[in-house]
């Protein structure tokens, strides 16, 4: 009975360690498999990795073209503006205005901004006032040579009837006319610096104890300086604020887009010291 208690026990002894070398061999074909499957996926996204870096480059290489393309244009025009700085300069000051407003209680503002003509046989300037707006004072200086020169406020129809060359103007229209020392020459340019005061009670006005200032602005660069003893308190429109050197409050704005952008602003008077 020992001999057959032992025989059968190594019996099962054999056919447990062959289940195990059994359940080992089929673990080994699942991690193989599982390693086939694995490297299936791995070139496939191998491949994709691959298509997209193609892409990738290919936006990029449009990329270049483009920037180099940009970078081109604007040498161009930097090259053009350092054979001609005189002209590039004047173009710049035409896009730029300034505003400094008067006591709200006035609803008047003083308006100084430049001018480059440059049509051949030119001899005036015209300057049509914003509808809603009243003109006074104007004065008119010639940049290149400091002369102030003769000016007048005409009405619309007055201009036509004196057979001015300004086209598309309305009857009712106030127009300052700046008459130019001399006729443009050819390949020249005058350049003016026209100051104004306008009066405008709908876009500069009192609302209780604060001064409203809503207006549309079409030139690139504006700036808006708030009357000394005033301080702002509210800016609808992004802008750069800062506070010059005899104290007022100054907001520069600007207008990168093809039409007018409105300028909202409320200031309030600083507290006695």
């Amino acid at each position: 009975m020992t001999r057959i208690a032992k025989t059968y026990h190594e019996e099962t002894k054999n056919t447990k360690i062959e289940n195990r070398e059994s359940r080992i061999e089929n673990r080994g074909s699942r991690i193989e498999d599982r390693g086939s499957r694995i490297a299936r996926r791995s070139k496939a996204l191998s491949s994709i990795f691959y298509l997209l870096s193609s892409i990738l480059d290919l936006r990029a290489l449009s990329f270049f073209v483009v920037c180099s393309s940009l970078c081109c244009s604007d040498l161009t025009g930097i090259t053009a503006a350092r054979q001609d700085p005189l002209l590039a300069e004047r173009a710049y000051q035409d896009r730029e205005i300034l505003y400094e407003l008067q006591e709200p209680q006035s609803h008047a503002f003083r308006i100084t901004h430049d001018y480059t003509e440059r049509k051949e046989g030119a001899s005036h300037y015209f300057n049509v006032v914003r509808a809603g707006s009243r003109v006074s004072d104007p004065e008119s200086v010639d940049l290149d040579t400091g002369e102030n020169l003769k000016w007048e406020t005409l009405s619309g129809k007055q201009v036509k009837e004196r057979k001015l060359p300004l086209t598309d103007v309305n009857d009712g229209a106030e127009v300052v006319v700046t008459y130019l020392a001399r006729p443009v020459a050819k390949d020249s340019s005058a350049r003016l610096r026209l100051r104004e005061t306008y009066t405008d009670p709908k876009s500069y006005y009192l609302d209780g104890e604060e001064l409203v200032w809503d207006r549309t602005f079409g030139r690139l660069r504006n700036t808006v300086v708030l009357p000394p003893g005033w301080r702002l308190t509210a800016l609808a429109s992004p802008g750069i604020i800062q506070t010059l050197a005899d104290g007022r409050v100054s907001v520069f704005v600007v207008n990168p887009r093809n039409d007018d952008v409105r300028v909202y602003l409320r200031a309030r008077r600083r507290a006695a010291r």
